[in-house]
C-alpha cells in the first residue's frame, strides 16, 4: 500500500530539527508537502521500503492514541492534571492508579502500565513518582519496554527520536507542573528517526532476547 506524505508529516520532521526526509519508493508526496519541502530547502532521500523511512508515527499521530498513565502517591495530583491535559488533546487514557494520596508502592503501578504497553493494550505509557527513576527501573524489567526518565525537552525529544521510548517517566518532586507539560508535549510530538538509531535499538533488543533465553 502506498504511503501518503502530507504537509503535517513534513512539519513533524522539521520540528525534529531535520532537513532530510527519507521516504520509500511507494510514497506519494502531496502538492502542499512538496511546496513546504521546497520552501524549507529540504532534501528527499528515496529508500526501498517503509521501514527505512524517517516518517515514523509520533505519539500524537498514532492511530489508536491510547495511553496508560500511573503514579505512586507522590505523583497522584500531577497524574490527574495530565489525564485532563491528554483528554483535551484527544487521547484515550487508562488510569492505572494510584487513586488517592495514601502511601503506596511505585512498582505496582509501573508494572500495570508497562504490561499494557508491552501487550499492545496501550500504545504509550506515562509514569510519575518523586524522581522519575524508580518507576523507569521497574518498567524496563518488562519485555519490549523502553521507559525513559526525562528532565527537559532535549531528553524528551532524544528519548523518542533516538531510542523509540514507549513510556515517559517524570518526577513530580523533581520538576514543576509546566515543565512536565512541556516535556510531555515534545515527547508526544516526536517520532522515532530510525536509520542508525534502529541499528542500536536492534542491539538492545538482542540483549533482551539473550536474557530471556538464558
Amino acid at each position: 500500500m502506498k504511503k501518503l506524505i502530507t504537509e503535517n508529516d513534513v512539519n513533524n520532521i522539521i520540528k525534529q530539527g531535520l532537513n532530510v526526509i527519507v521516504v520509500s519508493k511507494k510514497s506519494i508526496i502531496t502538492p502542499l508537502a512538496l511546496d513546504l519541502i521546497k520552501v524549507k530547502k529540504m532534501t528527499v532521500v528515496e529508500k526501498e521500503s517503509d521501514e527505512d523511512s524517517n516518517l515514523k508515527p509520533t505519539a500524537q499521530e498514532h492511530s489508536q492514541k491510547k495511553i496508560s498513565i500511573g503514579s505512586d502517591h507522590t505523583g497522584f495530583k500531577l497524574k490527574n492534571i495530565l489525564i485532563k491535559y491528554l483528554g483535551e488533546k484527544g487521547f484515550d487514557t487508562f488510569d492505572a492508579g494510584t487513586y488517592d494520596e495514601k502511601s503506596c508502592d511505585y512498582p505496582d503501578f509501573a508494572k500495570i502500565v508497562a504490561n499494557n504497553v508491552s501487550s499492545g493494550k496501550s500504545d504509550f505509557g506515562i509514569l510519575i513518582d518523586a524522581t522519575g527513576i524508580p518507576s523507569a527501573i521497574t518498567a524496563n524489567k518488562i519485555k519490549g519496554i523502553r521507559a525513559a526518565t526525562c528532565y527537559n525537552s532535549f531528553s524528551a525529544k532524544s528519548s523518542r527520536e533516538h531510542n523509540d521510548a514507549n513510556i515517559l517517566v517524570v518526577g513530580a518532586k523533581a520538576l514543576g507542573e509546566e515543565t512536565i507539560k512541556s516535556i510531555l508535549e515534545v515527547w508526544l510530538n516526536t517520532g522515532f528517526a530510525g536509520g542508525r538509531h534502529q541499528k542500536r535499538l536492534d542491539k538492545i533488543n538482542a540483549i533482551e532476547r539473550e536474557q530471556n533465553e538464558g
